[in-house]
């Protein structure tokens, strides 16, 4: 039996209870299944952050109406919030792995055409938003994708039950949940993901019949300088030589779930996952709906007094110390004066909070509207940024907004910074700061700057 030590366990686990907490919000999911369940699939994708760059009508007169009907079926079992969940992912954010082609469905006939989700690349990347297109040999589009073909490793066609709301109960047997084994080639591997060793052989066969191919070997990756041959009768030997021309097993067959050794250790209980993927590895759980905790007022000490802070009438404030004490204060304090204690917690608040990493991972894993909702709870709705490192956070998510934007406009490398440089502004002003010019866009969000 291998063993590992706790905390090694504790180490590796981290990365993976960040990514379930932040990558694919409870709203998220709530919103995007009740638009699937009502039949809305392109209003789930949209719920999922989920661009979806065809429309069925176009497909039916490029390839054929009997092909759109199956595209349409695929669309509405999709539950993109469950595929952006199974998604590959890389340390040491878990973002989501730029720059793929990752596909989900493949439709034969004389010019094979793929479903696929794509991610952009690493320089276009804003709220881990992602993108649904058809794939059949030609241009990709007027987004400039550095990797249009099918990925060979990361595929998820031959594991429906990662995407497909109707086939996730099937998790459980095709992740291979046993405990940890002495057996060979069982072991701990990128991102603390563990082989599936023990579904490899009947993961290859799968794999064979779908690509139409006799029994035979099978490349296994297990890193970027290490590959495995599964020969007949589940031999396992080290790759010699190129192996190139065999079929590769995907990735979602090589490794265990994180899910499933996070459930084990106890590191995250049923009720932090996606509820298919919780019915599947913990069936027969209900779920415990948490409330939320309403927020409540800070003690600071001032001047030997514990004093309050807390947000009234849409601002932080100092509770403890009356109006004309307070603008004394701050006239003072614009003198090169000392604040008050109260008034430094305040000011903290608003440039460097204790809050900041979980706003910081919520508006990298594209929670917007969370990381807003945090920042409304700790500074109040009418509250006026200041500078410091959580305004830099947010100019910084409004550049990727812009980035992204270009890149799904189609603009070059050559061309993209100084379009940057010249529409950076709008979205600065989207997220409430000073903008040099005025745009009729929608107004901002409620938290202005100063």
């Amino acid at each position: 039996m291998l063993t590992h030590p706790a905390n090694e366990d504790t180490s590796r686990f981290t990365l993976w209870r960040r990514v379930r907490e932040y990558a694919v919000p409870p709203s998220m999911i709530e919103t995007a299944t009740e638009r699937r369940l009502a039949g809305d699939w392109a209003g789930a994708c949209a719920a999922a952050h989920v661009e979806v760059d065809f429309r069925l009508r176009d497909v039916s007169r490029t390839h054929g109406r009997q092909l759109a009907d199956r595209v349409r079926e695929d669309l509405r079992h999709l539950a993109p919030d469950l595929l952006r969940w199974h998604l590959p992912r890389t340390a040491p954010d878990g973002l989501l792995r730029a720059g793929l082609t990752v596909p989900l469905a493949r439709y034969p006939g004389e010019r094979p055409v793929h479903l696929v989700v794509r991610t952009p690349p690493a320089w276009a990347e804003y709220g881990q938003r992602i993108s649904l297109a058809l794939w059949d040999g030609s241009d990709p589009g007027s987004a400039p994708h550095p990797r249009p073909r099918p990925s060979r490793r990361y595929r998820l066609d031959l594991h429906r039950h990662l995407w497909d709301a109707g086939r996730s109960g099937e998790l459980a047997l095709r992740s291979g949940v046993g405990p940890p084994t002495d057996q060979p080639h069982n072991g701990i591997g990128p991102h603390g993901l563990r082989l599936a060793a023990d579904r490899w052989a009947a993961e290859a066969e799968l794999l064979r019949r779908a690509e139409g191919l006799p029994p035979g070997p099978v490349t296994v990756r297990l890193g970027r300088q290490r590959r495995l041959v599964l020969g007949p009768g589940t031999r396992v030997e080290e790759a010699i030589g190129d192996v190139r021309a065999l079929p590769l097993l995907p990735d979602a067959a090589t490794w265990v779930p994180p899910d499933v050794d996070l459930l084990r250790s106890g590191a995250l209980t049923p009720d932090r996952l996606h509820p298919l993927v919780a019915a599947a590895l913990a069936p027969g759980h209900r779920p415990v709906r948490e409330p939320e905790p309403p927020p409540g007022q800070r003690v600071v000490e001032c001047r030997g007094a514990r004093h309050r802070i807390a947000v009234v009438d849409g601002v932080l404030t100092a509770l403890d110390h009356d109006p004309a004490q307070l603008r004394r204060e701050e006239l003072l304090v614009a003198l090169s004066g000392t604040p008050l204690p109260c008034l430094r917690a305040i000011d903290q608040a608003h440039r460097d909070p204790a809050e900041l990493t979980g706003v910081r991972d919520r508006l990298n894993h594209g929670d917007t509207a969370g990381a807003l909702a945090v920042l409304e709870g700790l500074l109040g709705p009418r509250a006026a940024l200041r500078e410091g490192p959580l305004r830099d956070e947010l100019a910084a998510a409004a550049e990727r907004r812009v980035a992204y934007g270009l890149y799904r406009s189609g603009l070059t490398l050559d061309r993209r910074a100084k379009a940057v440089e010249s529409w950076t502004s709008y979205d600065l002003y989207r997220f409430g700061m000073p903008r040099r010019h005025t745009y009729p866009f929608p107004r901002p969000p409620r938290i202005a700057a100063r």
